[in-house]
């Protein structure tokens, strides 16, 4: 199956379920808290986003100043982005999926499927202040390291 058909029948079923869940559950239990429920869904959802989002933010910072390219950090990050949007969606099995990508321990095992799949790919980069990243495997610079300028010319001109 290629990605587009794929993605197309994404975008085919998940509205289907999301329709039968809506009236499965509006049959139950009513139409007017059918619609409450989604609606304290969303804000609830929203409010666990812009706070985890937060705390995803502080720990790439951390990352970046102990010199280390803080790559699972923005992979969380983009997961909470694509959890606050099936939240932000009516329906209530978006905001199951959605709901599930907020919480820390699932999403990072997530991840690190993906990343072992090879679907993802991870590297820790160790950046010195004033250069660009150098080998993954090598240790980060020491404050003593030695730095050596110098000036260049082409002599093909």
């Amino acid at each position: 199956m290629t990605p587009f058909q794929l993605l197309f029948l994404v975008f085919l079923l998940i509205p289907l379920v999301e329709i039968y869940l809506l009236i499965q559950v509006g049959s139950v239990i009513g139409a007017p808290w059918t619609i409450f429920f989604v609606v304290f869904t969303a804000v609830v959802g929203a409010g666990l986003v812009r706070a985890q989002g937060l705390a995803t933010l502080i720990k790439a910072q951390s990352a970046l100043g102990q010199g280390e390219l803080p790559a699972v950090e923005m992979i969380e990050g983009l997961a909470i982005l694509i959890a606050g949007a099936l939240l932000l969606t009516p329906g209530f099995f978006t905001d199951a999926v959605g709901f599930a990508c907020l919480v820390p321990p699932f999403r990072r095992s997530v991840i690190y499927w993906f990343i072992r799949r090879g679907l993802l790919r991870s590297a820790r980069f160790h950046v010195s202040p004033g250069s660009g990243a150098t080998d993954p495997n090598a240790p980060p610079a020491s404050p003593s390291a030695r730095v050596i300028e110098g000036q260049s010319r082409r002599m093909d001109d």
